[in-house]
């Protein structure tokens, strides 16, 4: 076991909402993903004959903001062995190392929150320009907490 040192991951990850943003090491900036991207059919499967689960998995990822990085940085083996650990991890019986490799996956892929902020991704804010019907209700003011309430 390696001792000691920085390594890729050690630390909190960034903040994008940090107050200090002016430091060298936040030089590479945040990516700032659509939150429904415009649809690219899928790459072809890169690995040997898929499942059908492996290929919902895949149309579904392909779907997802991240996939425009993954074009960018060209993750399509990436993303298929993803895909193929998976499924492979939703078995029953499936051992505590492949869930890690699948979690280790998820993170390097930006498919976690951790990982989003690690990759400095994020997703653009949705458009909240009409007010919903489940908006919060205001707080009382503080002199109408404090009233006293008679007890009957």
């Amino acid at each position: 076991m390696p001792r000691g040192g920085a390594r890729a991951v050690s630390g909190p990850p960034p903040d994008p909402n940090a107050l200090r943003r002016e430091r060298p090491s936040d030089a590479a900036g945040w990516t700032t993903l659509p939150r429904e991207p415009e649809y690219q059919p899928p790459p072809e499967w890169p690995l040997i004959q898929a499942t059908q689960r492996e290929v919902e998995f895949w149309l579904d990822l392909w779907q997802r903001p991240q996939a425009i990085m993954w074009r960018q940085l060209d993750q399509t083996i990436e993303v298929a062995m993803f895909v193929r650990k998976l499924c492979e991890a939703e078995m029953p019986k499936a051992s505590v190392e492949l869930q890690k490799v699948v979690r280790q996956y998820l993170d390097s892929l930006g498919l976690s929150v951790q990982g989003m902020l690690r990759n400095r991704w994020r997703i653009e804010e949705a458009d909240n320009s009409t007010p919903s019907a489940e908006t919060k209700p205001t707080r009382p003011s503080a002199k109408n907490r404090m009233r006293v309430v008679k007890n009957d």
